[in-house]
């Protein structure tokens, strides 16, 4: 004890003469700055106008939650969705009260009473099984404007099948509703979807559908997109990122355009990224960065990682994946990528925005491709996060679980990154270099370090529902001074699969000088984004930041 307290007090010592040393050092830099002319008051010091940059640690959330979800989405009841493939055989959880699944098409079991879904509670890591008949495998999906999840496609019976699941809370009893009448116009296996602002989907793409069409139809029918058929192989599950005035930027391989799928012309072709493919089976992922004062910035899309075009296939030369990511402002008159090496080469790495709008680079592979077995090799255990602004990556602490082929990661309101899945396998399988895995864990970036806690906001008051241009307030309570201003973001809950979260998008709001109501309450003046075009209809998650540091995101209802 006497030993512990000594170090204590040595490293509070320690602690107080770096920080002496600081605060000369900033005085030393304002004294120069002086005398050259250049500052006009005294300096702040680092501590006062930034937090210290925190420790980013992971978490064990539940050890076998009984599947590998190959697909997973947050809901805005609270709950975790959940979803594999059906043809897999067992899982490792039974469905509840006697439910069994019975299914002649299926591949692998005909009568199955185990569940291939389920909903997962972030708060006390329970699960509830849910049953899904038709097969989901390499599916696509999301939200519609209601908070239910469309989910369309997949394999065999499942290919041109349209599934729903409208959120509860834990104590509820929703599940999967299949329809066997609405159904694709196509057959879509690795396709990807799109909410558009008249809360109709956009469906694109798929192995061999190099079209698209709509939910509902309306009587459209299906259109050929040029792009898709080009690509043959490395286009599926391509990139789809709605851009402010209501088209759609489309990417797929290493080559991408503008859709205006109101007329369904091509508005606009763009130059070749430079490296390898970076859609499936290589595998890289992409972004819309941030939409900046309610959705009146031009857009800019971020591609990162892939994996050689030799790579698949060929899993005995185990060829090194991609390091480079590619940014593109698409509405500049001659648009070019504007490219920089990540700090670790990768393939199958998930891409999510974080509530203060950098960008989490986590999961996946450093060798080979996407696909069974030894398709890959050496995992990446340590994610990265990219700041747009200043273009730097910072190299996160590592995960003890590798998560390669199947694995998923997404945003909690919290401000946590829930990671689940990674499944090599045809069928579930524990042996081998990368077993299949059923641990479900969390990475809690920097800004939850207690270390923050004298700046973090909390939400005192917020709205239920955001309407368009529409002004409201917000009220957080800050326990320290406020440096600068507070910040609000909106982000979307996507569906995430394979490496690409679809319907990813943020939206930073205009904000006003925080008003101060008591010692620690401010009101800050906002107003919802500009139109359906910058935040298609649905429920996002929002934020306050203050000194880049979120509070625990609350749901609103966009429309």
């Amino acid at each position: 004890m006497q030993e512990t307290m000594q170090f204590e007090m040595k490293l509070q010592t320690a602690k107080a003469d770096l920080s002496l040393r600081r605060e000369i050092w900033v005085l030393l830099v304002w004294l120069l700055l002086v005398q050259k002319g250049e500052a006009q008051q005294p300096f702040a010091s680092p501590a006062q106008t930034s937090p210290s940059p925190g420790t980013a640690t992971w978490a064990l959330l539940h050890k076998n939650v009984g599947i590998a979800s190959m697909h997973t989405a947050v809901t805005h009841t609270g709950q975790v969705l959940f979803l594999d493939r059906t043809d897999i055989g067992p899982s490792l959880i039974s469905l509840a009260n006697g439910l069994c699944r019975d299914n002649q098409r299926d591949m692998s079991s005909q009568h199955d009473c185990t569940s291939h879904s389920l909903m997962f509670n972030p708060i006390d890591n329970s699960v509830r099984p849910l049953l899904v008949i038709t097969d989901t495998w390499c599916s696509s999906g999301q939200f519609l404007p209601n908070g239910t999840l469309m989910q369309t496609g997949g394999y065999n019976d499942g290919v041109q099948r349209v599934r729903w699941l409208t959120p509860c809370g834990s104590d509820g009893s929703c599940d999967w509703v299949e329809s066997s009448t609405d159904l694709l116009q196509a057959g879509r296996w690795y396709a990807s979807n799109q909410l558009l602002p008249d809360g109709r989907m956009f469906v694109l793409g798929g192995q061999y559908s190099p079209t698209y069409e709509f939910i509902p139809s309306n009587g459209l029918g299906i259109f050929t997109l040029p792009l898709l058929e080009s690509k043959n192989y490395f286009n599926w599950y391509p990139f789809i990122h709605l851009l402010p005035d209501g088209t759609l930027y489309i990417f797929a391989d290493r080559d991408s355009l503008i859709l205006d799928y109101n007329t369904n012309t091509i508005v606009k072709t763009f130059p070749s990224i430079p490296g390898e493919p970076r859609n499936y089976p290589c595998a890289g992922s992409s972004v819309m960065f941030a939409l900046e004062n309610g959705g009146t910035s031009a857009p800019e899309v971020l591609v990162c990682g892939g994996a050689s075009i030799m790579a698949p296939g060929n899993v005995t030369a185990q060829y090194p994946a991609s390091q480079t990511c590619g940014r593109i402002t698409v509405w500049d008159t001659n648009p070019g990528w504007s490219m920089q090496d990540m700090p670790i080469r990768r393939n199958m790495g998930d891409m999510v925005m974080l509530p203060n709008s950098q960008i989490l680079i986590i999961n996946g592979a450093q060798n080979g491709a996407q696909g069974w077995d030894n398709a890959a090799s050496n995992p990446v255990l340590n994610p990265v996060i990219y700041d747009p602004d200043s273009w730097s990556f910072q190299v996160q602490p590592a995960s003890t679980i590798p998560r390669v082929y199947h694995s998923t990661a997404n945003l909690l309101p919290d401000g946590r990154v829930l990671v689940a899945g990674s499944n090599c396998h045809i069928h579930y399988t524990f042996v081998g270099e990368f077993p299949t895995e059923l641990r479900v864990e969390a990475f809690q970036p920097a800004y939850m370090d207690p270390i923050h806690d004298s700046i973090k906001p909390l939400f005192v008051s917020n709205p239920i529902t955001i309407s368009y241009g529409a002004p409201f307030d917000v009220q957080v309570s800050i326990p320290g001074p406020v440096q600068g201003m507070v910040g609000l973001t909106l982000t979307s809950s996507p569906f995430t699969t394979h490496s690409y979260s679809q319907g990813q998008r943020q939206v930073k709001l205009a904000i006003s000088p925080p008003m101060q109501l008591s010692s620690n309450v401010y009101s800050i003046s906002t107003k919802g984004p500009l139109n359906a075009n910058v935040a298609p209809p649905s429920w996002y998650m929002l934020h306050a930041l203050h000194q880049q540091i979120p509070s625990y995101g609350v749901w609103v209802q966009v429309q």
